[in-house]
């Protein structure tokens, strides 16, 4: 079945509630298969870096868990590491013709989108959109005409688009080619993203439109401009892209039907618009972005000294914690400060949050804990969850599970900007 992906304004999610409660009801999130004429490849590495004292943080959920958060991820999503060759394809309608050249679409999100990738991934992804149609792609019918909502994909609006899509680059297309597609609407077509997010990504419909082939059952759609009301488009708009290719790769939404207030920006799957944003700890060692050597999975009883680097920090050092509470879910710590694409961090710190393998996508599969609490947060973003904003544990604070018997202390600060924590199973 199609699995998509939407997301919701803080401003706009009293409207948009009962919508996004029907939505789920059918499908979240993104998921996706390789654009190739080879096998489907697994997610993220060739196999997931761990080691014999990692097996107890390898949680899972279920089989009816979509999109979950467990590891390793499944095969049927895009490689997250190397090399990966994304089918960019600029699209305009009748009623809704492209304005100006579509390579200035083109540029709306690249090569910002390689970078963010290239950075967060410390350069393991390789990623490289191609465009062998450089101008607007003209669709045979009007945009009125496919009925595009916030709907699940492949409705029969979104099987006539990605049909006529298919039908209109095959000739200048050799699909075998790619790892996956991105469709840039043009911004003309449909209400503006204020008002309603129709950006979506899906895959997984064994009866996706077929070309040279193989089927099309990975794409991600972005429409509109994805603007926060702030005025930062032409340097922010641009995430809106690496968010739905998150799904492309294997990740889940984190934003629930209140909007973001689960993660806030601490990842770019819960927010991504206002303050920039990294993907958490959790997701790299996920895509294959963090070796064995930089995750710890704490087991044994007692307190335990360790040393994190800075999650956006390239090298060496340990990059996540994780302490298992079953196996389904677990606490993940790390430290997140003010670089990389965390440049907008305003409270660095150690980040605890929890990971729920067992819980849709949509549906709050992680929560961040917030060390001041109703405190408002530090960020003025416009649109941001500010409250989560001030999430992270400084030099002698500490986060507590009495209940679980888990504590985990910040001790200090090195000269390298590297944290002390100790961390207590009961």
């Amino acid at each position: 079945m199609p699995w998509t992906s939407r997301r919701i304004r803080p401003r706009r999610v009293a409207a948009l509630v009962s919508v996004t409660a029907l939505t789920l009801a059918v499908s979240t999130s993104a998921g996706s298969g390789p654009l190739t004429a080879k096998a489907p490849t697994a997610a993220g590495p060739v196999a997931l870096a761990r080691s014999d004292s990692h097996g107890a943080c390898l949680i899972n959920g279920g089989p009816t868990v979509q999109m979950s958060e467990g590891l390793p991820t499944p095969n049927g999503y895009s490689r997250s590491t190397g090399t990966v060759r994304a089918l960019t394809l600029m699209v305009d309608f009748s009623d809704a013709p492209g304005s100006g050249p579509a390579l200035s679409r083109f540029r709306e999100f690249f090569p910002q989108t390689q970078e963010w990738f290239r950075t967060s991934s410390y350069g393991r992804l390789d990623y490289r959109p191609e465009t062998p149609i450089p101008d607007w792609l003209r669709m045979p019918r009007s945009f009125r005409s496919y009925g595009i909502e916030r709907g699940a994909p492949f409705d029969p609006g979104y099987r006539r688009l990605v049909q006529d899509i298919v039908a209109a680059a095959d000739p200048r297309v050799d699909f075998r080619a790619y790892d996956f597609l991105n469709v840039l609407v043009t911004p003309n077509a449909g209400p503006s993203a204020l008002d309603t997010v129709l950006s979506v990504t899906f895959a997984g419909n064994t009866d996706a439109p077929v070309a040279d082939g193989v089927p099309v059952a990975n794409a991600s759609f972005v429409y509109s401009r994805q603007d926060d009301g702030s005025g930062s488009y032409p340097q922010t708009g641009y995430r809106v892209l690496p968010h739905e290719n998150g799904h492309v790769f294997g990740l889940p939404d984190l934003y629930t039907q209140a909007g973001g207030g689960a993660v806030g920006h601490w990842d770019i799957m819960s927010e991504d618009w206002g303050a920039d944003n990294d993907l958490l700890g959790w997701h790299k060692w996920k895509l294959g972005w963090l070796d064995a050597a930089q995750v710890d999975c704490v087991t044994e009883r007692g307190t335990t000294q360790y040393t994190l680097t800075p999650l956006a920090r390239p090298g060496l050092g340990t990059k996540l914690l994780f302490v298992p509470l079953s196996r389904r879910t677990g606490y993940a710590v790390e430290l997140r400060t003010h670089e990389g694409n965390d440049e907008s961090v305003c409270r660095p710190g150690v980040l605890v949050y929890r990971v729920d393998a067992n819980v849709d996508t949509g549906r709050g599969p992680v929560r961040v804990y917030d060390s001041h609490p109703d405190s408002g947060g530090c960020t003025r973003s416009p649109n941001v969850h500010a409250e989560l904003s001030d999430a992270p544990f400084t030099t002698g604070e500490e986060f507590r599970d009495p209940r679980r018997g888990v504590r985990v202390r910040v001790e200090g600060v090195d000269e390298e900007g590297n944290v002390r924590v100790g961390v207590t199973r009961g």
